[in-house]
């Protein structure tokens, strides 16, 4: 198989403009992904990207579009093929067609609330969920009750309990922010745009506790319930592994899953949620995770299928967790690199 990667730098350097690719699947692709095609490519609006080159252009075609291109040139589908394997093949074929993107400007809004600290209220504790899903696909609603209201509604719930303590006198040292981003779903852009336009100074930002999926269970654990993933809470800070397993041991006795924390994980699940965009800029983080189930991404993740039991103990622990950080001596050292 050829490099991918150093065919597309030849092409860009040669000046192509575009590529058209055959295949025998094109209609059954077309037909499959046709939505997700039309949707486009979601992506931030930021300087940076307005200088860039849109880079060759690649569209899929049918064998039927080939094979009246190719009979332009005085061959077919099959011949071309054959010669093309002994030799480089050149069909010269008048083409014309007219492209042009089609760009539309759209607004999210990451939800913010702040609770300040007392002693330590420069330094910030950070509590994340995406709210937003992947909307509605053939005219039908996806809610998303699990990916991710229910990390949206942990997150609700632990600034309600944080703002309680605060009013009766009991407060946090550390100021906490509780985020609710959107976007999480095309590219965790909202998580990306906090962190490149940061509220609060990244220097003074002690943890991001991100919460995605925690009120159902897996394929893999079953009937087993009393269970969470958690990802990358020892990769930058081993001391915010060890408060993790310290406040489970306390409080909610849990059965902590490192499956996906592996860093040969196939599933790429550390780079595949909001902490993510907090890791890149050096930030410990802990990552709260039910797994994938059979609703994942569908119509049916709705609400009367997450176990409510569940979603309470998990939130229990990222709770004791944000608690613990926000209120002890030290900041989790930094000592790790991955």
């Amino acid at each position: 198989m050829p490099d991918l990667r150093k065919v597309s730098e030849t092409l860009v350097k040669t000046g192509t403009q575009v590529v058209l690719v055959a295949t025998p699947g094109a209609k059954a692709i077309m037909e499959g992904f046709g939505g997700a095609i039309s949707e486009g490519r979601m992506r931030l609006d930021v300087p940076e990207r307005k200088n860039q080159s849109g880079g060759v252009q690649v569209m899929v075609v049918t064998m039927d579009l080939a094979e009246s291109l190719l009979h332009a040139g005085g061959l077919n589908v099959k011949k071309a093929m054959k010669k093309a394997t002994r030799k480089r093949l050149v069909v010269k074929v008048p083409v014309r067609f007219t492209s042009k993107p089609l760009d539309e400007h759209l607004t999210a809004e990451n939800v913010l609330g702040y609770v300040e600290g007392s002693d330590r209220k420069g330094e910030l504790v950070v509590v994340t969920a995406h709210y937003d899903h992947v909307g509605m696909k053939d005219g039908e609603v996806y809610n998303g009750a699990d990916d991710d209201g229910s990390g949206t509604v942990a997150v609700l719930a632990m600034a309600h309990a944080f703002a309680k303590a605060k009013a009766e006198g009991h407060g946090p040292r550390r100021s906490v922010l509780f985020m609710t981003v959107s976007g999480e779903e095309k590219g965790l852009l909202g998580s990306r745009w906090y962190t490149d336009h940061p509220v609060f100074p990244l220097d003074s930002t002690v943890v991001d506790l991100n919460i995605d999926m925690i009120g159902r269970v897996d394929t893999v654990h079953g009937d087993s319930s009393r269970f969470v993933y958690v990802i990358g809470s020892k990769r930058l800070s081993s001391e915010l592994g060890a408060i993790v397993e310290e406040q489970n041991h306390l409080y909610t006795k849990l059965d902590l899953d490192y499956t996906f924390d592996a860093d040969g994980d196939p599933n790429r699940f550390y780079y595949r949620s909001d902490h993510y965009n907090f890791a890149k800029k050096g930030i410990p983080v802990a990552f709260f995770f039910n797994g994938v189930h059979a609703d994942y991404h569908g119509p049916h993740d709705e609400v009367d299928r997450i176990r409510f039991d569940l979603l309470q103990q998990r939130t229990l622990l990222v709770f004791h967790t944000a608690w613990e950080l926000a209120n002890r001596d030290r900041r989790p050292v930094v000592d790790g690199a991955n």
